[in-house]
């Protein structure tokens, strides 16, 4: 699917993540900002591509500004960017979840 529009999730709060996913070109590219990257920055990265990979999302740029988040409210910020992205936020896609 091709994103339509830039679109934010998320807040900059303690144990949240921000997720800003706009259009890209060459597969799904995250810069990760984070201060348990080097702990946790695979994980990240798998969560957020393993979502928009089930939204059939090939291409994308990624923003990810992570404050401590659960893999649970990664995957919830994710697909809440996602969907406000494909202009299908009043439409939820149940398989992904």
């Amino acid at each position: 699917m091709d994103i339509k529009k830039t679109a934010l999730a998320g807040t900059l709060e303690s144990s949240d993540i921000q997720i800003t996913l706009s259009q890209g070109n060459n597969g799904i590219n995250i810069d990760l900002d984070s201060s348990v990257e080097e702990l946790y920055g695979n994980q990240i990265r798998r969560v957020i591509t393993d979502t928009l990979t089930a939204y059939g999302i090939d291409n994308a740029n990624v923003k990810a500004v992570d404050k401590g988040a659960l893999d649970c409210v990664i995957k919830a910020r994710t697909m809440a960017a996602a969907q406000r992205a494909l202009d299908t936020a009043d439409q939820p896609d149940w398989e992904v979840f």
